[in-house]
């Protein structure tokens, strides 16, 4: 088989100059490494820990000594290679398992294209423009002074959540990194069966740039409890949602509703897949698709108690919300269908987990095990709703439910979060940073003395209508920018014929 690498190398060049625009707005501003901003504008009180690190540590003030703890480390270089498997073999098998048989390798291949791609690009530049400071649009974007990992070294650390704590920089980078990389990975979701490989990697490159940087920076960016702490008077600068005092533990906005709203966009302007509706198109793999959800499942544990990146009692909370709603969820699902069609279903249980762990990714620190049983039992039906009655009724072809799990389910979460981590609830309440001891564990830090479960409501919602806004408007840029530039679907016979062998010349089975 011949290779043509021109097309290829004009392509990623096009999308690397495509983003430039985006980075160079920041540059102009960059000047340091993530650290503590200049003060810019006043902010509300900090909220409780979020799955992203504040600027590194090293430019925290002398009066802070810095304690790097192994098995801090230790975990956390655990729960990456756990989020790894989440992806492959995890996410690959999920969705291969839910297509046809003649589309299971394009569907490997392009799950695992778009993860690789998205390791390379995020020590490239979307560490830098995720979690730098970005000067006068440091609201919305980082800079530039990370770039290539520009000043990364073995000794550099970034803060976690508790005052004078911290963590190998590289070990964040890399475990931020498979975020970056599951997060695109998901909306392929939406589009197999019909997506040629060219625009998969078009799109892995370019819609990190305009969505999946920004949003993270937006809900992860701060300056790190110790600069909260040695001046708990002084503003500060933060991304627009953390700024709103928005939560979300390791990802329902960032992750969840941004990857499922790409999902619905990418599927309305590819279009349905031929024959969709007319045809019968069932799984032709459910055993592998049980495999790739118990994969999730267990790689699971690591995104969101790897989020709190310390090994510490919250971090036990997150795992044990992450068992207990996943568990509920998927016992919802096949209950409402056991009552609704009188046959509960491996799909639905499937479908049932991943939904419960959507859920319960924003919530993962913050909700009591009770509040994330009961959002694990309400988030299923909800689902089923949008993956059914929903989308039957627009008729819209999102193929293997993507937004109507991941968008939908991250949505329940999110908005969840503001209600369940009401201590009167069981939940653990929102830390209030100006208050922690100075070398002290997070335990050491009082409650937010000002939460009400609507306020906090109101302010979850603000967060996830500037996502889905936001994920909305850079996913049509994006695909409609492939669509004009080298075209989005593959050609009516190599959709028929199947895009195993039609793109990639080979098959997954050969009996």
């Amino acid at each position: 088989m011949k290779l043509h690498f021109k097309p290829l190398a004009g392509l990623m060049l096009a999308a690397t100059l495509a983003g430039a625009p985006l980075g160079a707005v920041a540059f102009a501003q960059d000047t340091a490494a993530p650290a503590a901003a200049a003060p810019a504008e006043a902010a509300p009180a900090p909220a409780a820990p979020v799955a992203a690190a504040p600027a590194p540590a090293e430019a925290a003030p002398a009066a802070i000594v810095d304690k790097n703890d192994k098995g801090d480390n230790a975990w956390m270089l655990t729960s990456t290679v756990l989020v790894l498997l989440m992806i492959l073999p995890g996410l690959a098998l999920f969705y291969g398992g839910l297509v046809r048989s003649k589309n299971m390798l394009s569907v490997m291949m392009q799950v695992s294209t778009v993860a690789i791609i998205g390791f390379v690009a995020w020590v490239l530049w979307g560490y830098s423009l995720a979690f730098t400071d970005g000067g006068s649009w440091d609201l919305f974007v980082g800079g530039l002074s990370r770039l290539f990992l520009k000043g990364v070294t073995p000794a550099s650390n970034v803060a976690t959540f508790s005052t004078g704590v911290v963590i190998p920089e590289l070990t964040f980078i890399s475990f931020q990194a498979t975020f970056a990389a599951i997060t695109a990975a998901l909306v392929i979701g939406s589009l197999v069966e019909r997506m040629k490989f060219a625009a998969i990697v078009a799109f892995a490159v370019l819609w990190p740039l305009l969505s999946y940087y920004p949003l993270a920076h937006m809900v992860w960016w701060w300056p790190g409890p110790d600069a909260i702490a040695l001046a708990p008077t002084a503003a500060i600068k933060a991304g627009q949602i953390w700024t709103w005092g928005g939560l979300d533990f390791a990802g329902g906005t960032v992750v969840h509703i941004n990857a499922g709203v790409a999902a619905l966009v990418g599927a309305l302007i590819l279009g349905k897949r031929q024959g969709y509706g007319k045809e019968p198109m069932p799984p032709h793999s459910l055993t592998l698709t049980l495999v790739g959800a118990g994969l999730l499942w267990v790689g699971w544990f690591g995104f969101n108690a790897g989020s709190n990146l310390e090994s510490n009692g919250y971090a036990s909370l997150a795992m044990i919300n992450t068992f207990v709603a996943t568990a509920a969820a998927g016992l919802s699902w096949v209950l409402v269908e056991w009552v609704t069609k009188k046959k509960p279903s491996a799909l639905g249980l499937a479908s049932g987990v991943v939904a419960g762990l959507v859920a319960v990714t924003p919530a993962a620190g913050f909700a009591g095990p009770m509040g994330a049983v009961i959002l694990g039992l309400v988030v299923s039906p909800v689902c089923i709703f949008f993956c059914s009655v929903v989308k039957n009724a627009l008729k819209y072809d999102d193929s293997l439910d993507a937004f109507g799990i991941h968008g939908i389910g991250g949505i329940v979460g999110a908005l969840a979060t503001g209600l369940l981590v009401n201590p009167a609830w069981g939940g653990a309440g929102i830390v209030d940073y100006t208050t922690c001891a100075k070398d002290g564990d997070i335990s050491t830090c009082d409650a937010l003395a000002t939460y009400t479960p609507i306020g906090q409501l109101i302010i979850q919602a603000k967060g996830v209508c500037l996502t889905i806004a936001w994920s909305a408007i850079a996913s049509i840029i994006v695909f409609f920018v492939i669509k004009l530039v080298i075209g989005l679907r593959a050609t009516p016979d190599a959709e028929e014929e199947g895009l195993d062998i039609s793109e990639h010349g080979e098959r997954a089975y050969h009996s």
